[in-house]
């Protein structure tokens, strides 16, 4: 017995190190892929792609106002998107100074942790291996993606890592029914998540269906916690997670809030009638949704991007579609958390067609999809790997690495605009002349006044909030104007308390027309100049508000 124990003890040495080996391995391809997630998004920051909007200069300034203890729960002038963002960001300029990048470091921390829950929730679904082509694909995502989870709009990170972390706590349920604390933590998670930004609701749905199901199908004697134990650590769980959405309702009422995640901001920019709005909504899913969420266009415009590889990465993904249905077929034998992640899509889908957000034609809104893609894309690779070898799939996945990169490059190269929110072409600036804006401004004296929501926050916010100039004035060519552009009321007592104003426009000429009758109607005299895409009329003989542009141009007095 005695010389068989050290060929035993060699043997186990071995499998350990084996096993160390390939832990290590492991690990190390974790790291790999969020060092290339970080390096493609550190590469475009560094290269000036992304402009600074006004969206995201009002997380900036909201995050300066509460480190200056003005908390808000809300993000400024709009109920359906919460302050966690802005919060966020407060603490990272408490640690890190008040500076555009320190924005978009966020973001950027937040993907990674996007990166490493589809990674995770990717291992339960898929398998390890799989897990890994699924965070490589996360890694190097879309130009779509890219863009709004580096800039900040206040909340589309946050969502994406909530959502994941939903589903990951879901399947955790899933898998240990009686651990109690997992009922609280979803309920934290889906309370957090509907706070932080209405859009997990896309999450939230389809994840109580499961842990509803699970809990009617189990059996009552062997259900612990019982039913309603889950229904009470839930409901716990989710006072504490959206306790501001909660304390906001109770002392405003929760018509304002439910409103706002019915979409009641893009009201009217749907066509008239319940069937005619759900045909334009479709055609926007159909076409616009699904050539930005593929990656085969910009969501700013209609331009082709790396066309040379258009047909692989589209029949790609349209194998990618057929394989999720297929694996969900009752012969294949789902797992719930495929089941879940089709779930999710149908979800977003079925909110986009059926609610006013389906109005707007921006890649945004489909975003969430990015990780039931992945997951299920890296699904098919395995299997295709598995069929036909490495090398094939090697090289297909290599297409559509090089595909997202080539699209995400070309137009960053193409600055203006760079890698924008901007969908709306009358919205588009050139900010590189923003410190030329407020150096002309500081020199003339001139630090109150008018301009377009697109000019007034990112200029607040650069300048510390010494030049304050509030959006009323519109920016469409038709001069409409909507009243929710005005985010800000403590910057409208500041104009009006003001001496002297002046007014900054970036087109269209009919406004500048507009105001320049305007001017001489009221006996103001001005000088104008121009910086860059700014026209700054300022030197005004006396302060003058500017005309209602709410109002249509025939009945203004």
């Amino acid at each position: 017995m005695k010389p068989s124990s050290p060929a035993h003890g060699r043997i186990i040495q071995i499998e350990d190190a084996d096993g160390k080996s390939h832990q290590g391995a492991i690990w190390g391809a974790w790291v790999g892929i969020l060092v290339l997630a970080a390096a493609v998004k550190v590469g475009l920051l560094v290269a000036g792609a992304f402009p600074f909007n006004s969206d995201e200069a009002i997380v900036g300034l909201m995050a300066r106002h509460i480190l200056q203890g003005q908390w808000p729960t809300f993000f400024y002038g709009q109920a359906y998107m919460g302050s966690l963002d802005a919060t966020l960001v407060a603490g990272a300029f408490f640690l890190l100074g008040q500076k555009v990048v320190v924005i978009r470091a966020v973001q950027v921390a937040l993907y990674l942790g996007t990166v490493i829950t589809t990674i995770m929730l990717a291992r339960r679904i898929v398998g390890p291996r799989p897990a890994l082509l699924a965070g490589m694909l996360m890694a190097v995502p879309s130009v779509n993606l890219t863009l709004y989870t580096t800039i900040s709009l206040g909340g589309y990170g946050e969502a994406l890592l909530i959502g994941n972390l939903i589903l990951i706590t879901t399947l955790s349920i899933v898998d240990s029914p009686n651990r109690r604390l997992f009922y609280f933590i979803w309920g934290l998670l889906s309370g957090l998540g509907l706070w932080a930004f209405g859009l997990t609701l896309i999450y939230v749905v389809p994840a109580a269906v499961v842990i509803a199901w699970l809990s009617i199908t189990s059996k009552p004697e062997s259900a612990r916690p019982g039913r309603l134990d889950r229904a009470v650590l839930i409901l716990l769980g989710g006072i504490v997670g959206g306790f501001p959405w909660l304390a906001y309702a109770v002392r405003h009422g929760p018509g304002l809030l439910l409103t706002e995640l019915g979409g009641s901001a893009i009201v009217g920019a749907s066509p008239v009638g319940l069937l005619p709005a759900i045909a334009s909504h479709a055609f926007n899913l159909l076409v616009f949704g699904s050539t930005v969420a593929l990656g085969l266009r910009p969501p700013w415009e209609i331009r082709w991007l790396a066309p040379v590889l258009i047909p692989v990465v589209t029949v790609f993904w349209f194998a990618v579609l057929y394989f999720g249905l297929r694996s969900l077929i009752p012969q294949a034998r789902p797992g719930l958390g495929k089941i879940l992640l089709a779930g999710v899509a149908a979800t977003l889908c079925a909110g986009f067609v059926l609610s006013p957000f389906g109005a707007d034609p921006s890649g945004r809104y489909f975003t969430p999809l990015a990780v039931p893609m992945a997951i299920f894309g890296a699904g098919l690779l395995a299997e295709l790997g598995r069929r036909l070898g490495r090398w094939p799939v090697y090289i297909l996945a290599a297409c559509v690495f090089v595909f997202n990169l080539w699209g995400t490059v070309t137009p960053a190269l193409r600055n203006p605009p760079g890698l924008t929110t901007q969908f709306n072409p009358n919205t588009l600036i050139d900010h590189s002349y923003d410190g030329a804006l407020i150096e002309f401004l500081a020199e003339r004296g001139e630090s109150r006044g008018f301009t377009n929501y697109w000019v007034a926050y990112p200029l607040a916010f650069l300048s510390s909030e010494v030049a304050v100039f509030v959006p009323r004035l519109p920016y469409h060519p038709d001069l409409r104007y909507t009243a929710r552009d005005d985010r800000y009321e403590t910057y409208d007592q500041l104009v009006a308390d003001s001496p002297r104003v002046a007014y900054i426009t970036t087109g269209p000429e009919a406004l500048d027309s507009a105001l320049e009758g305007y001017f001489t109607a009221a006996e103001v005299t001005y000088r104008v100049a121009d910086v860059g895409d700014y026209r700054v009329y300022y030197a005004l003989s006396k302060p003058v508000p500017p005309p209602d542009f709410s109002v249509p141009a025939g009945d203004r007095p």
